[in-house]
């Protein structure tokens, strides 16, 4: 069984350049799967029955959609590979998902967080170190992993943009605006002291402790938190995320072209961008009645 996913897992990342964070998910839910029954000799019924078992667990229709779709996928794969004759999960129905809309902020709740960023950390270092992710967070919508992770050579020589690597290894390119490239300035001889007094160097925007590797997802979710209590904010509302929903409704708040967002965003297909505009009903309304001729 592990050398029937551990196969399907590398042909995931040589074929289609799988991100590290989708690997370790196809790798939790077929490990789940694998204990409950016999993943060789499985069929449709099984299938079903581990959907069933999954809905009485309380897992939301989303989590079940996943392990269906992470089925379908590697079934597909034995067959391929000629390991079955046959792809159980391929005709089985996944539970219907429910229209979800982001959660998101206002602007006067970002500027809020973009202050409090400012004033959280133990340091005057940290407090710029800070400043500075919040600020290219806002400024960017990147995913919290594309933040952390983020080159150092990406910011150098004061760029107007930046070349951002995304899921499945997708590149795309990411103005800034003037306060994230005046939070970067500051940061970076901030950054350089902190490295010279460990007698070390950093590839990555923001070094962890060690410098070798980069801050992590569970840190800066840990930095929203306490940001967000200090602006005075409900951290239950608040992750690194909503801030990526704030920037995209904004933008498109202010008239910005949905296709542009959608590749600021690094979003594969339009109509994952187009769920930002719900938030924008009250606005299309008066765009009809003040623009429209017969209005």
């Amino acid at each position: 069984m592990s050398r029937w996913i551990s196969a399907f897992l590398d042909a995931l990342q040589a074929e289609r350049g799988s991100a590290d964070n989708t690997l370790v998910s196809y790798d939790h839910d077929l490990q789940d799967w694998a204990g409950f029954c016999d993943i060789e000799r499985a069929g449709a019924p099984d299938i079903t029955r581990y959907l069933l078992s999954l809905e009485a667990q309380g897992l939301a229709a989303s989590t079940r959609a996943r392990r269906l779709s992470a089925l379908r996928q590697f079934y597909l794969f034995a067959y391929q590979e000629g390991w079955r004759t046959d792809n159980p999960a391929a005709r089985i129905k996944g539970p219907k998902k429910q229209q979800t809309f982001p959660n998101t902020l206002t602007e006067a709740e970002v500027t809020a967080l973009l202050d409090a960023a400012s004033k959280t950390g133990k340091t005057d270092s940290l407090k710029t170190r800070n400043t500075c992710l919040f600020q290219l967070l806002y400024a960017t919508g990147l995913r919290v992993s594309e933040l952390v992770g983020l080159p150092h050579a990406a910011v150098l020589g004061d760029p107007r943009m930046i070349l951002v690597r995304g899921k499945g290894g997708g590149e795309r390119m990411v103005p800034l605006s003037p306060p994230a490239k005046a939070a970067i300035a500051a940061w970076l001889p901030v950054r350089a002291l902190q490295l010279k007094k460990k007698n070390s160097s950093s590839s990555f925007l923001f070094p962890s402790q060690n410098a070798q590797t980069h801050l992590s997802r569970v840190q800066f979710f840990r930095l929203v938190n306490q940001v967000a209590l200090k602006a005075g904010l409900d951290p239950s509302r608040i992750s690194p995320h909503t801030l990526r929903h704030a920037f995209a409704t904004h933008l498109l708040a202010h008239g910005a072209d949905l296709r542009a967002i959608q590749m600021l965003l690094g979003h594969a297909d339009i109509s994952t961008t187009e769920i930002y505009t719900h938030v924008l009903d009250d606005r299309l309304k008066a765009l009809v009645l003040e623009k429209h001729p017969l209005a």
